[in-house]
């Protein structure tokens, strides 16, 4: 079938193409009952506008940029690895993405971050927003300057951003201590907990999750308090060392954030790694070969590739004032086993 094109709606209302444009986006200097004429031919011909046409014509560029954390955080460097391989496939379609190294858990520095960022030189913002007020203020004042954002795998809410991209961090955690329950033997005993840091809202909702199904359906299991080790490796290996000394009868780990690597290491060298039940976050050839080691039970993982692509286009849908496809940018929880592993690429 035939597409139809603004010339079809041009001759039908006869008028110019111009005419056209002008009603068709909103622009004044057409009298009203030449915009009824025009929009009655747009009607009768069913015309649906070709935006990636539009977006050509108008020579419309899109600048996003993605503020990612650096550090030795495995998954953040998968993610800013697929923000950089995904756009160089999006050059054809006039985006271009910046990928900024943020600390997340310096919130004044990323508060500082988002205040130099505009419209001069962005068009949109996706960002790994730490839950802290001055970050909040930036994100709040950025959306006035007119650019839209998006927080990415932990959200700020109570902010002016116009979208979250990333799993719901609560139903995660909750996932976390189904597992633990259900891999552990029903007796008492205690579970550790690591964080990054709770005043990260991911790192918050998913401790909030893992509790509540603990306290509910597992009150034998005791949690001792989280301990913070801000994703680094090294504190996290020292930490799960004292919990292992203090502690003969932890049953289980639960690690909220990153530094998977650092754990893994203190379980392979401090302790024997059957008596340890460990639950943690992220697929990553670190965590891949703790599973097939035995020595991490499961993964609860998201796609961050997923994650970049459906930023990318929740960012050109704002920019455009077009809606946003839910049910597309929905990001999945997976749960991997060492049964069920993905090969590696």
């Amino acid at each position: 079938m035939k597409r139809v094109t603004i010339h079809d709606v041009a001759e039908a209302a006869g008028v110019s193409l111009a005419t056209v444009d002008r009603v068709l986006n909103g622009r004044p200097g057409v009298r009203k009952a030449t915009i009824e004429k025009v929009r009655s031919a747009a009607d009768g011909l069913n015309y649906k506008p070709d935006v990636f046409a539009a977006g050509l014509a108008k020579k419309r560029v899109y600048r996003l940029h993605f503020l990612i954390p650096d550090g030795p955080n495995a998954f953040m460097e998968d993610l800013t690895r697929e923000a950089r391989a995904h756009a160089e496939t999006l050059s054809s379609d006039r985006v271009t993405v910046h990928v900024e190294p943020i600390d997340a858990f310096d919130g004044h520095r990323v508060a500082g971050t988002l205040a130099i960022l505009d419209r001069s030189v962005c068009d949109g913002v996706a960002v790994v927003a730490p839950a802290f007020p001055e970050v909040r203020a930036a994100i709040d004042r950025l959306q006035d300057r007119g650019v839209p954002v998006v927080t990415l795998v932990s959200d700020h809410p109570v902010s002016a951003r116009q979208h979250f991209v990333g799993i719901d961090n609560t139903a995660a955690g909750r996932t976390a201590g189904r597992l633990l329950g259900r891999f552990l033997p029903e007796k008492a005993a205690k579970i550790g907990l690591i964080a990054g840091s709770l005043g990260l809202r991911d790192h918050a909702e998913r401790f909030a999750g893992c509790k509540t199904i603990l306290e509910t359906d597992f009150p034998h299991l005791q949690l001792l308090k989280v301990r913070e080790g801000r994703d680094d490796n090294a504190r996290n290996a020292d930490l799960v060392g004292r919990l292992l000394q203090d502690h003969a009868d932890l049953a289980g780990l639960y690690n909220i954030g990153a530094g998977n690597r650092g754990i893994i290491a203190a379980l392979s060298e401090g302790h024997p790694r059957k008596e340890i039940v460990f639950v943690g976050h992220e697929l990553t050839p670190y965590t891949r070969d703790a599973l097939q080691a035995g020595i991490m039970d499961a993964v609860i993982a998201q796609d961050p590739g997923h994650e970049i692509r459906s930023a990318v286009r929740v960012l050109k849908a704002l920019c455009d004032k077009k809606p946003i496809i839910e049910g597309q940018e929905r990001i999945g929880i997976d749960i991997f086993l060492k049964d069920n592993l993905p090969e590696a690429v």
